[in-house]
């Protein structure tokens, strides 16, 4: 079984070129869907191979966390691509208005709880709920929204990687 949290080899290395065109990409890899599309897909693929974190993983949570929307803003106060929340931005030192620095602390503090907690259900619940809430709990808490989370980025997380 494939490490989820590292970066999966290429299947084909024109798909890890930045001059790869997004109709090129998708014609060598058909049977493969593509969330985002242009600067986005690129900062994905830049800063996932930089900090070793699988591309698609980071794929699966930006679509759960903003939808690719780096405006996003949730009722919390999460903010951008990766749904930073002000405090977590603060300790990463990045700004969470920028999509760069986003995407980059995001990526960070994702491999940060997988280090901590070494699965990827722990992982995203702290991703989701804090690494306080797992410690509490001593593994996945008992949220809906925590659980309904998990699900969601496996079942995205699993539509990437299908051959």
């Amino acid at each position: 079984m494939h490490n989820r949290f590292q970066p999966r080899p290429a299947v084909e290395p024109a798909l890890n070129t930045s001059s790869t065109s997004e109709s090129e990409r998708a014609a060598v890899s058909p049977e493969k869907p593509v969330l985002f599309s242009g600067m986005l897909e690129q900062l994905i693929q830049e800063e996932s191979k930089k900090q070793g974190v699988s591309p698609d993983l980071v794929r699966a949570v930006v679509k759960a966390e903003s939808n690719g929307n780096p405006k996003a803003v949730s009722p919390k106060g999460a903010i951008g691509l990766m749904q930073l929340m002000p405090q977590t931005a603060e300790m990463l030192g990045v700004d969470p208005h920028d999509p760069s620095e986003n995407l980059e602390g995001g990526i960070r503090f994702l491999k940060q709880m997988a280090g901590r907690y070494g699965d990827l259900d722990r992982t995203l619940a702290a991703y989701n709920a804090g690494p306080g809430a797992v410690d509490r709990f001593k593994g996945v808490p008992p949220f809906e929204e925590t659980q309904q989370y998990i699900k969601k980025i496996k079942k995205t997380l699993n539509s990437l990687q299908q051959p």
